[in-house]
Order: C-alpha cells, then sequence, then structure tokens
C-alpha cells in the first residue's frame, strides 16, 4: 500500500476539501473551511499519496479545555485502505491535551468512535425549508421587550462573546469574531438599552450537493419568541433552501422550527470524550456548523 503523508492543510488545498465536504452533503458554507484553519493553524490536516490528495480531516484545538474533530472524509475510491485510521490518529494526538473532545457523529459510525473512548450525549437534528419569494416575510415580528435589533457594524461584538462564552462548552473568541465577521451572509443580533446580547445568529451561502442554499448558524436566544425573531428576520431577505442544525434536547427549537415550516432530512449523534461542563442547550436553537461544534 503506497505511503500516506499526512500534512496541515494549505490555502490552496481548501476548494478540494470544500469539493470534498460537497459531494458527502455536509453542506460547507462559504469560508467555513478557512476559518476552521485560522482557527487552529495546525488543526486541518490533507492526506497525500504522491501527489494525490486522498482525504482530510479536522481537529480544532479552541483551548486546553475543548477541542472538536470534523471534516473526516476520505475519497471513496481511496477508502478500505487504513488512510482515514491514519488521519484520525492524526486528529486524536493533536487533541491529546484537552479535556474534552467533541464530534458529531453519522449513525453507521458510533459504534467505531465509542471504541476510541467516545460517549454519546444527543442528537443533532438538520432541519430543511425551501423559503419561497413570498413565503414568511409577513409573519416577522420585531424588536420585542424594548430590544433593538442590529446588524453589521452596530452589532457589540464584545457583548455577543460573551452571550455566547456562557451557552458554550468554552469561550471561543477567535472563531466567534472570524465566523460573525466574514463577509459571507449576514450577522443579527437583539440588543438592550444596556448593550446587553440576548440573542444573535447568522446566515451564510451555503453548498448543496445541486446549486446552492443557506445555513443559518449559531442561533443563541432567550426564549423561543426572541429565536423567532432571529429567524424571521433573516428569512425576509433570503430565499431558496435554508439549513439549520438544532440540538434535538432543546425541545422548544423543534416545535419552533415545525411551526415555521421546517422538516427534519437527518440528524447525526453528538459524541464527547473527556469531560465538561453543562451548557444551556434550552438557549442553543442552532448551531454554528457540524464540523466544529
Amino acid at each position: 500500500m503506497p505511503e500516506l503523508i499526512i500534512r496541515p492543510a494549505r490555502a490552496s488545498d481548501i476548494p478540494e476539501i470544500v469539493r470534498w465536504a460537497r459531494s458527502e452533503e455536509f453542506a460547507p458554507g462559504f469560508g467555513d473551511v478557512d476559518i476552521y484553519r485560522n482557527t487552529d493553524k495546525q488543526g486541518v490536516w490533507m492526506g497525500w499519496v504522491d501527489s494525490t490528495p486522498v482525504g482530510c480531516i479536522a481537529g480544532v484545538k479552541y483551548n486546553n479545555i475543548y477541542g472538536f474533530i470534523g471534516l473526516y472524509i476520505v475519497r471513496p475510491e481511496y477508502r478500505g485502505q487504513g488512510y482515514g485510521h491514519r488521519l484520525w490518529e492524526q486528529a486524536l494526538r493533536h487533541l491529546q491535551d484537552v479535556k474534552c473532545v467533541g464530534l458529531e457523529a453519522a449513525s453507521h459510525l458510533i459504534t467505531n468512535y465509542a471504541e476510541w473512548g467516545f460517549k454519546t450525549s444527543s442528537q443533532t437534528i438538520r432541519w430543511q425549508l425551501f423559503n419561497a419569494e413570498d413565503g414568511l416575510s409577513a409573519q416577522a415580528v420585531l424588536d420585542p421587550q424594548d430590544l433593538n435589533t442590529v446588524s453589521g457594524p452596530e452589532i457589540p461584538l464584545e457583548a455577543i462573546k460573551k452571550y455566547d462564552s456562557e451557552r458554550e462548552f468554552t469561550a471561543r473568541p477567535h472563531f466567534l469574531s472570524q465566523w460573525l465577521e466574514h463577509p459571507s451572509g449576514k450577522v443579527i443580533a437583539l440588543i438592550d438599552k444596556y448593550n446587553h446580547c440576548h440573542g444573535f445568529a447568522r446566515i451564510r451561502p451555503c453548498l448543496l450537493p445541486a446549486g446552492e442554499g443557506w445555513r443559518i448558524g449559531p442561533i443563541l436566544a432567550d426564549s423561543p419568541v426572541l429565536a423567532k425573531v432571529l429567524i424571521l428576520n433573516l428569512l425576509i431577505e433570503h430565499k431558496g433552501v435554508i439549513l439549520i442544525d438544532s440540538p434535538e434536547r432543546n425541545h422548544n427549537a423543534q416545535s419552533l422550527l415545525s411551526s415555521l415550516g421546517f422538516r427534519e432530512i437527518s440528524a447525526t449523534t453528538r459524541m464527547y470524550k473527556g469531560s465538561h461542563k453543562a451548557v444551556l442547550t434550552k438557549d442553543v436553537y442552532g448551531l454554528a456548523c457540524l464540523e466544529l461544534g
């Protein structure tokens, strides 16, 4: 079997990784892989056989508390030769000093990951809506509870970082800054008169197996009412296929998305290795991405 050479992904590798992710129906967002790579400069790798790229994986270290594995792909014609195992070991070595490592598992891989010490936590549901030109815009509700809906340069980034850190396993300021400031798509936030955040969301264009669509994530909000405000305000301006990845544990999220016309199209299982703190899942209506948690 030819030797697999693994090296950190370069900027020139990103288009190939995006093509693979698209073919695997990951629906990669515009600029997503660049952000993963920039969050951890040594956290995205590509495997090569001679001069041919055959696979990739991300093992992104937010800090010494939390890391996440995703973008685990081997080209179909190179599977069954041990290359995926080598890439997997590379990601685990990189994250070996991290207290907790997470991932999203397809159902047929749960047993494999369990053999490496990962334990199931909960399901993540992917929801889809076709947002027609004459769709939900008339239902939009604005600014309840004396909150302002802000976007662009008006967004208080530090307030959003604080809000996010209280609802995630660990603070992720570097990732979040890049995620929210990326030029693709739009970010909106609900801010009170004291400049405190009560919810925020981002929508970005994504690549579907055929054509393009939109992914909304993260969606964090104090209540279902505020989550609805965020989603509807984004739907007003963005038409076509809309995807949201929502934690199953937030039953309010499931009810809300169903009421807005979204339907479940797939599911993955969140798994963890190591200890982690409890998070406010009730405030999480959509994940930023499945690849980085």
